[in-house]
């Protein structure tokens, strides 16, 4: 798609211009998307991948690209959050997959991929003596916010402001009211003495403290190494379980990001991308802590959940991590990721416009403001038509980005498709970058 936008527009007018080009061009998505509303609220089954005026329908994607119900192929930079690291239909796990498929995917006991998948998984992140599947990043952080509070007899969980570590553990808003139950002490991010404060005054109180340690959906927002060193350091003075969150950051290096620190949690939750593509959670850490759901013993906890082994997911994911995601193929991507943060960092730059850039490695994030970020309150402009008019010329010049500016990249990537990624940046800055101003 070749975009013509109107010059010499202010910001709503950019905004209708672009939306109505956009529309025009993907009439079968618009129809399918009010066809979809009559069964499902919003049309979807997923929040976040509702945009106005209406999401594209994707239909298929092959490497880094994909494919919508009019015909149009993106270079997927969205990266299904970063569940996409493989890309799409990579070989390798496609005849894992389709292997599984052949012997039968419902099976109701103990499958001869599961324990490959966690001998693998212990074998790469530091932290995992043990570990168990589930369904969901959500699962695993919900199954290990129980298990440190069944293990301690401690009730509240120590989360950070702006966080989220799953569908039910949103702590973006003091008032969630989709959230579980728990009850939960809020720090600040980054926030070296006044987390230390916070630790110590609850300490008597807090099973658990959980941090991503690069938060993902926040805004790939880097947590310093001293800050997180403290939590290490504090966690372990006062007896309190500490997860780290690698549900998306273990893609950042061949051991996530608990290797490239140095610092070891005492349990850590992980999804996304580890299933290979299919559906997948998984929690692990110290041997006495996980030992607590063995069931040969008297005093065993339940850990219950009908697809947890599911054969497709662990014959993927063991295909993935043991043929695929090679230390060399890791490293590689994260410092192509690097790179282009600072392409487009130098971009805006460039252009003079307010743009800062943040992340880590392969996780990347696009903020419509000049303002540093290190934590979730330095954003500080929300900018709701700004991102608007970047997201949907971002897609009508090929390139499938998200609403909310994040970017994940994907192993299939390659350096022309970065070329074209930061030369599209460029000249939607040459067009519009004077709009961005507030």
């Amino acid at each position: 798609m070749e975009p013509a936008p109107r010059r010499n527009l202010d910001l709503d007018t950019a905004v209708a211009d672009v939306e109505t080009r956009y529309a025009e061009a993907n009439p079968k998505s618009a129809a399918h998307h009010a066809e979809s509303c009559q069964a499902l609220p919003g049309g979807n089954t997923r929040t976040i991948l509702f945009y106005d005026p209406f999401p594209l329908t994707l239909t298929g994607g092959e490497g880094a690209v994909v494919r919508d119900l009019d015909g149009h192929e993106y270079v997927d930079y969205l990266g299904e959050y970063t569940a996409a690291l493989y890309g799409h239909s990579n070989p390798v796990i496609q005849e894992a997959v389709e292997r599984a498929l052949r012997d039968g995917v419902v099976l109701g006991g103990p499958n001869r991929y599961e324990a490959r998948l966690a001998e693998l998984m212990c074998d790469r992140f530091p932290a995992l003596e043990r570990v168990r599947f589930c369904n969901s990043g959500t699962e695993a952080n919900m199954m290990l916010f129980s298990l440190a509070r069944a293990v301690t007899g401690r009730d509240a969980i120590m989360v950070f402001r702006g966080a989220y570590h799953g569908g039910l553990l949103h702590f973006g808003h003091p008032d969630m009211p989709m959230n579980a139950p728990y009850r939960t002490i809020t720090g600040e991010f980054n926030d070296v003495e006044g987390t230390r404060d916070l630790i110590a005054a609850h300490a008597g109180e807090l099973a658990a403290v959980v941090v991503e340690p690069v938060m993902g959906t926040a805004g790939c927002i880097p947590g310093t190494s001293e800050f997180l060193q403290t939590l290490r350091d504090e966690t372990s003075r006062h007896g309190i379980i500490l997860i780290f969150d690698e549900v998306m950051t273990s893609r950042l290096a061949p051991g996530g990001m608990q290797e490239r620190l140095g610092i070891r949690p005492d349990v850590a939750s992980f999804g996304k991308y580890l299933g290979g593509g299919v559906t997948f959670g998984a929690f692990g850490g110290r041997a006495d802590l996980m030992d607590r759901l063995d069931p040969r013993r008297p005093d065993a906890l339940l850990h219950s959940g009908t697809y947890n082994n599911n054969v497709l997911t662990m014959a993927a994911g063991a295909a993935g991590l043991e043929h695929v995601l090679t230390a060399e193929a890791i490293q590689r991507l994260n410092a192509s990721g690097d790179a282009l943060r600072t392409r487009l960092t130098v971009a805006a730059e460039a252009a003079g416009a307010p743009v800062t850039v943040t992340g880590l490695g392969s996780m990347v994030c696009l903020h419509l403001q000049r303002e540093p970020i290190t934590r979730p309150a330095d954003k500080t402009a929300d900018r709701p038509q700004a991102r608007k008019l970047l997201h949907l010329d971002m897609l009508l010049r090929g390139f499938y980005v998200s609403r909310l500016g994040m970017i994940s990249l994907s192993l299939p990537m390659t350096e022309a498709y970065h070329d074209a990624f930061v030369g599209a940046f460029e000249t939607f800055l040459s067009d519009y970058g004077a709009l961005l101003e507030d």
